[in-house]
């Protein structure tokens, strides 16, 4: 009986252990944040969450809507970088791996030069260094054989960029209105709290 103790004791330990390891990581510091970012009110911080579109309530668990799908039109960056390559074909578009790549593309006027756009997404804040886009200049002869392809580091890209951010920037303040719409009508009709 006491070999049995001492064995799960020894499991419990080292389950706490690992867990403990888990949980701090490398870098010393407890997943979370910062804690005078948020309310010390538990119902503050609820309804802080909630208006950022951050929370969930287990009774959405249970609905059938299994079938829906909202991760990529949730994600402002996402939308807008789809939006403002719209005109082109699209290569490649991958919300996991966080990557867009456009076909080649050209215009009516110039048709033996064709652009390539690729959107690299570093993070899913709408903010500068959140996208790196390449732009690709394809140039061919008249005939079409010949082609040589280069990079463009030109004042295009930075248009582009100011464009998918700003369009980011106005879907991510409708997002943030409605879900203080949202919040305020299910507070109004149902306390979430208790």
């Amino acid at each position: 009986m006491k070999t049995v103790f001492k064995t799960q004791s020894i499991k419990n330990l080292l389950f706490i252990t690992i867990l403990s390891i888990c949980l701090v990581g490398c870098n010393g510091k407890l997943p979370g944040g910062d804690a005078r970012k948020f309310p010390a009110d538990p119902e503050l911080r609820v309804k802080q969450n909630l208006e950022e579109g951050r929370g969930f309530r287990l009774s959405e668990f249970g609905n059938n809507n299994s079938g829906t799908f909202e991760f990529a039109s949730s994600n402002e960056l996402w939308r807008a970088s789809l939006d403002v390559v719209d005109f082109m074909p699209l290569l490649s578009v991958n919300y996991s791996g966080g990557i867009i790549i456009t076909d080649w593309y050209s215009s009516e006027e110039n048709s033996n030069e064709y652009i390539k756009i690729s959107i690299r997404f570093l993070t899913n804040e709408v903010r500068s260094d959140a996208l790196d886009i390449k732009i690709f200049n394809k140039k061919c002869n008249s005939n079409l054989i010949s082609c040589k392809i280069s990079q463009n580091e030109s004042i295009l890209n930075i248009e582009l960029k100011k464009e998918i951010l700003k369009k980011a920037s106005v879907y991510k303040k409708e997002n943030t209105e409605k879900n203080k719409k949202e919040y305020k009508t299910r507070r109004k009709t149902k306390n979430y709290y208790k």
